[in-house]
């Protein structure tokens, strides 16, 4: 019996550990896709976390994130526009990159505590609201800017596409979740 449920356990840390493969591989694959509109493009990056969240919860949909950082900073071409490299974190999206962390925290504890979908938009918005904030600080200082030009430069744009995607993943990410529980994946 004990040996069985040690096997199991070791299994689900294989499923989660290939499903958080999985989720950044889908990151590095999606975020490059970017639509340039200014100095801060429109991305996916922000959809894939909130699906990797309800896929994986918080603690292992940021390691997700984190672990597809890593592969931007040593130069694999991962981020908006097919680049990569520590100098990325430097330019005028790197605090919105870093930001992602903690809206993914934010996002991702609401989601994993509550199964009420009010709530998770809620979460996710305030995550991104987070991310928004350290986005547009790191963006005024490097560019030299006001926080009034910068909001209307790399925030106002975003909000109704920021909108969509959450709808998007609540939508889609208890279904998903749903599903791999259901053929024992996660």
């Amino acid at each position: 019996m004990n040996q069985y449920v040690n096997a199991r356990n070791y299994n689900s840390k294989i499923y989660m550990m290939a499903v958080t493969a999985v989720m950044t591989a889908v990151t590095c694959i999606l975020a490059p896709m970017s639509i340039p509109i200014g100095p801060v493009p429109i991305s996916l990056t922000n959809l894939v976390i909130y699906i990797a969240l309800y896929l994986l919860g918080w603690k292992m949909g940021t390691v997700s994130y984190l672990i597809y950082l890593v592969i931007g900073a040593v130069g694999v071409p991962v981020f908006s526009g097919f680049t990569g490299g520590l100098a990325k974190f430097m330019g005028p999206t790197g605090g919105y990159i870093v930001g992602f962390i903690p809206m993914a925290i934010i996002a991702g504890i609401v989601i994993e505590k509550s199964g009420n979908r009010i709530l998770h938009f809620i979460a996710m918005a305030v995550g991104t609201a987070v991310c928004y904030a350290l986005g547009t600080a790191w963006f005024c200082v490097l560019m030299k800017t006001d926080v009034s030009a910068a909001l209307a430069t790399c925030v106002f744009p975003f909000i109704p596409g920021d909108i969509a995607k959450m709808v998007i993943a609540i939508a889609f990410g208890p279904m998903l979740r749903r599903r791999l529980n259901k053929a024992g994946v996660i």
